[in-house]
């Protein structure tokens, strides 16, 4: 894609994530800890981009190299996806078993909003990509 927006993300020493943009001008995210440090950095880079989200966007969180997803990390992305900005985002997360990606869903049954980001929890990374695929006005 060559009008991409800048992705102005910069590694810090102590997060646990990366970042680049993807073909089709969404981002993959790749994260290998969810600390407390990580989770802050994220929330900024994220909030950042959700400002100026001037377009439909397909982004990929791949957490297989997460062995456990801490509640809190869990509330505070339901809280980021619900803001009315990222209405425009298709979300596919990526998870490294089931039982993880029932924890995220159960997690998102209590919250007391509703995901305004179209997001679905995938165990395969192609599955992921193939819903990412799909053009973006089949949002469902």
């Amino acid at each position: 894609m060559s009008d991409s927006k800048p992705l102005n993300w910069k590694a810090e020493p102590g997060i646990g994530y990366h970042v680049v943009r993807r073909n089709d001008g969404g981002m993959h995210y790749v994260f290998t800890d969810l600390s407390e440090k990580t989770i802050s950095h994220w929330k900024a880079f994220a909030e950042d981009h959700l400002l100026d989200a001037d377009r439909l966007t397909r982004n990929l969180y791949d957490l297989r190299q997460v062995s456990d997803i801490p509640e809190e990390a869990m509330r505070s992305a339901i809280r980021l996806n619900s803001d009315p900005s990222a209405r425009k985002i298709r979300l596919a997360v990526v998870v490294a078993s089931d039982a993880v990606a029932d924890g995220i869903r159960k997690v998102a049954a209590l919250a007391d909003t509703n995901f305004a980001a179209d997001i679905h929890i995938y165990t395969d990374v192609e599955e992921a990509e193939a819903w990412l695929a799909l053009p973006l006005d089949q949002f469902a």
